[in-house]
């Protein structure tokens, strides 16, 4: 075994690359998907010859503190993420988000999910983690304390969808705008993945169209867990109307209305299990989810609660507080999938398969962890355990190049499928 030394974990150089990725037109509470996603890619260079990889968001803002970050991390060491911290002016245990969300705030689905510098400093915390791990020939979760599962549990992740983007044609996928074409999704999803238990992404059909489907979808996977995340898009009049109908039904409802208020208003009155990873999505604001009962279940997710070590710190506090852990994804490379794998890997108290997007992704910049049997394998490769694709990294920069620098924005997206759409929530 070979390990790395004071001087080789010094931080040569830091490339951050922005890539744009094609994505289907996955329908969700606030309009659509675009035709691409922007996300960041980070390259952390050592003097001993290792590269640590990060991935995170690559919106405008986020590439702004990226940026700045790149220029005066070199002369650091990887093994100093107190001084990350201290260079990006961020403590992820702090910073964050207002104590109380409430529903006038939301939003855009994870609007309220972390700053732009704790998502930067997450994926710059992987990186470090990544390339500590290179050094010392040894894994991240054995930097983490070491796995207490060799393999993770992940779901599939069922999108409401049109069958293509404006001027292009017909994806693979189809158009899935019913229950019965769901159901023909998540057939192939449990075909090619094994996924033992399935997630709806609602808030797109009228509520009784979307409980038909859930009803569809439990008879067609007997023993298939299910859940829901309507995005907010409900009253607490509509989300106890479908916690009736789906008790018993479904494992959890996730946010399905705004606000800690309303979460507390809806979790009182069922007993079906809430989630939330909108009006939960610091650690200042457990303590009133916990005061108003708003949620028993918080969805981790370490691009928002400041990486993989506060992640475990998530999962100590919510076991001290008698909450429970699921894992919250969204639009995301293989990076990022292998960096949900270590995290969830340490995790003792994650009572629920995770979430994941990659299933919809079709090309990456790495060799991705494989789902089989809905699970992945926890190896034992040094780092995260992916190997960089420059050709592909090369090609994607190129597409973010030509999509220009630019937020995502589902409304907008979704006006140029139906003009003059407004995102109103909550819509039922």
């Amino acid at each position: 075994m070979t390990t790395g030394t004071r001087a080789d974990s010094s931080i040569v150089e830091v490339r951050l690359t922005p890539v744009a990725f094609v994505e289907p037109p996955l329908r969700n509470s606030a309009g659509v998907h675009g035709t691409t996603v922007a996300r960041l890619v980070i390259e952390v260079h050592t003097a001993g010859g290792a590269v640590g990889l990060g991935e995170t968001f690559g919106d405008p803002a986020v590439l702004a503190v990226a940026r700045e970050a790149a220029r005066r991390l070199p002369g650091g060491d990887v093994f100093d993420l107190v001084e990350l911290a201290r260079i990006l002016d961020v403590d992820p245990l702090v910073d964050g988000q207002p104590d109380v969300v409430t529903a006038a705030e939301v939003r855009e689905p994870g609007t309220f999910a972390g700053t732009t510098r704790v998502k930067a400093y997450s994926a710059f915390e992987v990186a470090f983690l990544d390339a500590q791990g290179r050094l010392l020939d040894r894994p991240v979760h054995q930097l983490l304390g070491g796995r207490v599962r060799s393999e993770v549990d992940f779901c599939g992740y069922l999108f409401f969808k049109f069958g293509a983007h404006p001027g292009e044609p017909e994806d693979e996928w189809g158009e899935v705008l019913d229950p019965a074409a769901m159901v023909g999704l998540a057939q192939r999803f449990v075909a090619d993945y094994g996924f033992g238990s399935l997630k709806l992404k609602g808030g797109v059909l009228d509520p009784v169209a979307e409980v038909e489907t859930l009803e569809r979808l439990a008879a067609a996977f007997p023993g298939v867990a299910l859940r829901i995340d309507p995005n907010a898009a409900w009253t607490v009049p509509t989300s106890l109307d479908v916690a009736r109908k789906t008790d018993g039904l479904v494992q959890y409802l996730e946010d399905p209305t705004a606000g800690l208020t309303g979460m507390a208003h809806v979790a009182s009155a069922t007993s079906t299990p809430l989630a939330t990873n909108m009006v939960v999505t610091s650690f200042r604001q457990i303590r009133r989810c916990v005061e108003l009962g708003s949620a028993g279940i918080i969805l981790a997710d370490h691009h928002f609660w400041g990486g993989l070590r506060a992640t475990q710190q998530l999962g100590a506090v919510c076991a001290a507080l008698g909450l429970r852990l699921s894992m919250h994804s969204n639009s995301h490379l293989g990076i990022s999938l292998a960096a949900m794998v270590q995290a969830a890997a340490v995790l003792p108290g994650l009572d629920y398969s995770c979430d994941t997007h990659y299933p919809w992704t079709v090309e990456d910049v790495v060799d991705a962890p494989v789902i089989k049997e809905g699970r992945i394998a926890v190896g034992d490769a040094p780092g995260l355990g992916v190997t960089l694709d420059r050709d592909q990294l090369a090609r994607m920069h190129e597409r973010w190049l030509r999509d220009g620098e630019r937020p995502r924005d589902d409304v907008a997206a979704m006006r140029r499928h139906v003009p003059g759409w407004v995102d109103r929530r909550p819509r039922w």
